[in-house]
């Protein structure tokens, strides 16, 4: 039969292999579930993470093998471990982003891990194993994204992990699980009748619903087609009159993904991630990078910070309505607003953990400095995370004006995080459920995923 989009897409995640994971992809992909899992423990503190779980441990009860994000002696079922674990991992929108926007770890990593404790021993994936899924699924994201150029720029309908990201866990947990060619191309079509949320629950507590969402529903498709359950076999094709994953985009080009060799390129090869130094949305990077630098200028200038010196705050953005909120009265607003990430940089000195606490969000101190912000939307500044840029300017009373601008922060994939960042923000979040020996054995685990005789031990 005549090869499909969906076809291909099926045969490459039953044919990819081993050996087509290049270095520069494992040693990326490793760094990606590292700060996934720090970022999921310490999302694991948080109130969304409470509610999540106790909904899932009050209204289930199924064979608990699974584990959970900080609760050492918890476990759940496996969907509804890894739907609680991707939920810690984006409840403080800390974990990492990619080009076309997308949160792909989160979207994947919890299914793997409750699948690997799901199997019983004598099918255990070994850490290979287990890193090639990972791969899978996140290849699976990028492709998808690049069948539309509406992916490319800050999104305005659907939130992109909720799409993309469910069927980067149905593909993964496919691969995971040794499915038949026809089994993960029904699998990719059952994900995509579970896949999409709005959005407008941005800056809300079920904005991290969005993740849980995607990794379980995307592990629940690749068992359905375990199981036998049968999906339109042309769901990634472009059929006039019958909308299928094109649904999601206004603008829809789909290609095959061609069949794995030696000489396999993955998108990871060529586009790196970003990782977040302080937990808020992806955009509030430039304009905090932006307001330090500026923040130096001005205490060079007057030897302290000084409010009452300014009288306007000039914000240069994209224009994104989700993430312009001049006045952010919870964490959740707080982490979507160019408005307060900068104010809080300007204020603090810094942004992180404890910024977007409700006693930090509310001081009368930082109220005073968002009275005094003006936005401007300058037309080479886009909605897109690979061209956009942050400015702050500081109008003071005195005439003088001061200016920061950022083009690149530190840990977007043009300037990225150094190792020994990456690891200091591990150990930082991970800290705060897990003891010492515990987070070094994580670390050197993973550093070493590739040797690992059970995937389950992660």
């Amino acid at each position: 039969p005549e090869e499909t989009v969906t076809s291909s897409f099926a045969s490459f995640i039953r044919e990819v292999r081993p050996e087509h994971l290049s270095k520069t992809v494992r040693h990326r992909s490793k760094r990606m579930i590292l700060d996934s899992i720090g970022v999921g423990l310490v999302g694991s503190t948080t109130h969304v993470f409470d509610l999540a779980l106790q909904y899932c441990r009050e209204l289930y009860s199924s064979v608990a093998v699974s584990s959970v994000y900080g609760k050492p002696g918890v476990k759940l079922s496996p969907t509804l471990a890894a739907f609680t674990n991707g939920v810690a991992t984006h409840s403080m929108d800390f974990d990492d982003t990619w080009h076309p926007a997308t949160h792909p770890s989160g979207a994947v990593l919890p299914a793997l891990l409750a699948a690997s404790q799901m199997l019983p021993p004598s099918t255990k994936p070994n850490g290979m194993d287990f890193l090639l899924a990972f791969n899978v699924g996140l290849e699976v994201q990028g492709r998808l994204m690049h069948f539309s150029t509406e992916a490319h720029n800050i999104p305005k309908r659907f939130h992109p992990p909720s799409v993309v990201g469910t069927l980067g866990s149905a593909a993964a947990t496919a691969k995971l699980l040794s499915l038949s060619t026809a089994q993960c191309a029904h699998a990719l079509g059952i994900a995509a009748s579970l896949a999409g949320a709005p959005m407008a629950n941005a800056a809300t507590q079920a904005k991290p619903l969005h993740i849980g969402n995607a990794t379980r529903l995307g592990f629940e498709a690749a068992l359905l087609a375990a199981r036998g359950m049968e999906a339109n076999p042309l769901i990634l094709d472009d059929i006039p009159g019958c909308s299928g994953f094109s649904v999601f985009y206004s603008i829809y080009q789909p290609k095959p993904l061609s069949t794995p060799s030696d000489h396999h390129e993955f998108l990871l090869e060529k586009q790196d991630i970003a990782f977040k130094r302080f937990p808020a949305h992806l955009g509030m990077h430039w304009v905090v990078d932006a307001a330090l630098s500026v923040r130096n200028l001005f205490i060079n200038y007057a030897g302290s910070f000084s409010p009452s010196l300014i009288r306007t705050i000039v914000l240069k953005i994209p224009v994104s309505k989700y993430i312009n909120r001049p006045f952010p009265s919870s964490e959740h607003q707080a982490r979507h607003s160019f408005q307060f990430n900068a104010c809080a940089a300007l204020l603090d000195g810094e942004v992180g953990l404890s910024s977007f606490k409700e006693s930090s969000i509310h001081r009368q101190e930082l109220r005073e400095l968002l009275d005094k912000v003006v936005v401007e939307h300058p037309e080479d500044n886009v909605a897109n995370f690979d061209k956009m840029y942050g400015e702050v300017a500081l109008l003071l009373h005195s005439g003088d004006v001061l200016t920061g601008k950022c083009d690149t922060f530190y840990g977007h994939w043009r300037k990225p995080l150094s190792k020994e960042s990456l690891l200091k923000k591990f150990r930082s979040n991970a800290s705060h459920v897990l003891p010492e020996e515990k987070i070094e054995t994580i670390i050197t685990m993973v550093e070493n995923l590739e040797n690992l005789s059970d995937s389950s031990q992660l």
